[in-house]
């Protein structure tokens, strides 16, 4: 049975995405694609962070292109049915589909790795291509040259010895290899490329310049076939009566393609629906362990805005340079964001910087609690007291604790404005994202609340804040009854607290006050 070429395992593999209860149509990605055939653009390399539907599309795409197998049932059910060029090249052509994570099968160097790769296309070629005479001095290249066949190449996961760090002196063979296959080949009809991380560039330009390349970064064409869409997420709940719209996009919205369009990871939210529950389920693959790896890069530089970041803030940075396959790890500030927005870690967009969504702020969290980081740990460990103290009415505590942050170390938590004591107060309350809604500037009553903790467990007090410098404690009380901010808890709640934490410029002091409203 043939391994790399015309197989039935991307029909196959497309199948059971198709049979899925909770199947996104993504086909039409086909006609972009199809006008790329046999023309100077058919060479793409579209990279994106793990779990974005990349290995999906590459299914997609073999079980469309292969001449081996009869995939029209399927499409003809699919978007892409009602293109024009659809039937011109439904089950037309060669396709040969690779993944580089099946390959390395304990190879010692990259040598060993490229020559398992051509040994398996050699056999796969005699097999379906029975009368196919290779002489002694043929190259992998020379071999299909003589064929006079046009081939579809699919690469999937083409970064996978840069991700893995392997033949980390050698990794250029590979890239040659590449180009050698594929650059100027007549038989190349198209090469669809896919992985995380872009290609890498020398000094004198790239191996694979031949490719156009769509990075998570800059793609403005193939934006939204990788990732869910609003409109389709939507779509989703509509299917399942136990989770919310707005429960999806609190725990995994937050990604923005560069023209601005909301971008869901497709598997969370899948893995959402499925369980009929929102948790981290993309951390819970091990991968996120890298956050932490990557903030003890360059602690001291980058501290203070993931510190501003975590309390929901976002950070204005030009990045124009991406992070690229083979490139050591980053050292400078604009490397290490560069690499946690390629791996889908941080979202960017049009200059802005922030932790996208309720899943990844998780995971800094966690991250930043490591001991490393010094006094953020104490205050994201502090966070769990502050909340402990609050709806136990422990004011004394509240004042205690909010005095530590302010005196920390980190300047930017040094009051000077309004927003550095709204930044306090998010780091004071970190934990309670564990098991509150939080809600900056809610509209509740006849005006907005300073923040408001909706409980996800009903046995949990819901208290709203109220933030007032150089006021007293029981204007801020009043301000809360007087504008009736409690009136949005009231369907769910029986009692709220309302917490009035005031801070006096000239003293330096805070104050608290907390009382039940019902």
């Amino acid at each position: 049975m043939a391994v790399y070429l015309n197989t039935n395992k991307n029909l196959e593999n497309y199948k059971e995405l198709y049979n899925e209860e909770y199947f996104v149509d993504k086909s039409k990605i086909i006609s972009l694609i199809n006008k790329k055939i046999n023309t100077k653009s058919k060479y793409l390399c579209i990279t994106r962070p793990r779990r974005f539907g990349k290995s999906s599309i590459a299914n997609m795409l073999g079980a469309y292109y292969s001449k081996a197998v009869d995939s029209k049932d399927i499409f003809d059910n699919l978007d892409v049915s009602n293109c024009e060029s659809y039937k011109e090249n439904l089950n037309k052509y060669n396709v040969i589909t690779i993944s580089f994570t099946d390959v390395n099968n304990n190879c010692k160097n990259c040598d060993e790795y490229i020559d398992r790769i051509i040994q398996l296309l050699i056999q796969d070629l005699k097999e379906v291509f029975p009368n196919i005479k290779i002489k002694p001095n043929y190259a992998i290249w020379d071999i299909l040259n003589e064929l006079n066949e046009k081939f579809i190449f699919i690469f999937d996961e083409w970064d996978y010895i840069f991700n893995r760090n392997l033949y980390l002196e050698e990794q250029d063979k590979f890239l040659e290899f590449l180009m050698k296959l594929l650059k100027d080949k007549s038989y190349v009809a198209l090469c669809y490329m896919t992985g995380i991380l872009p290609i890498k560039k020398y000094s004198t330009g790239s191996a694979l310049n031949m490719f156009d390349e769509y990075t998570f970064l800059k793609d403005r064409i193939f934006d939204e076939y990788f990732g869910f869409t609003s409109e389709e997420v939507i779509s989703l709940c509509e299917k399942n009566d136990e989770i919310k719209f707005s429960e999806l996009e609190n725990w995994y919205n937050g990604y923005l393609t560069i023209k601005g369009k909301k971008i869901y990871n497709p598997r969370l939210v899948v893995k959402a629906l499925q369980n009929k529950h929102c948790e981290s389920y993309w951390t819970n693959t091990g991968a996120m362990d890298e956050v932490a790896e990557y903030l003890k890069y360059n602690t001291m530089e980058i501290r203070e805005d993931v510190i501003e970041m975590v309390s929901g803030g976002e950070i204005d940075i030009i990045i124009n340079e991406e992070f690229r396959a083979g490139q050591e790890a980053p050292k400078t500030k604009k490397e290490i964001y560069s690499a946690m927005i390629i791996l889908g870690f941080l979202s960017y967009h049009d200059g802005y910087l922030k932790i996208p969504n309720k899943e990844l702020m998780l995971e800094f969290e966690k991250a930043l609690a490591d001991e490393s980081f010094g006094v953020v740990s104490e205050i994201i460990e502090n966070s769990r007291k502050m909340l402990k103290a609050t709806v136990s009415g422990d004011c004394e505590t509240v004042v205690s604790l909010l005095h530590d942050i302010n005196n920390s170390e980190i300047p930017i938590l040094q009051y000077n404005d309004e927003n550095s004591l709204s930044c306090v107060l998010t780091l004071a309350y970190l934990s309670a994202r564990d098991t509150y809604r939080v809600e900056r500037e809610e509209k509740s009553g006849k005006g907005y609340t300073d923040f408001s903790f909706h409980p996800i467990r009903k046995r949990d007090k819901a208290f709203i804040v109220e933030l007032k410098k150089d006021e007293k404690v029981d204007i801020a009380l009043a301000q809360i009854k007087e504008k009736e901010y409690v009136q949005k808890f009231k369907s769910e709640n029986n009692e709220v607290l309302a917490v009035a934490i005031c801070y006096d410029s000239k003293t330096k002091k805070h104050s608290c006050k907390i009382e039940r409203i019902q």
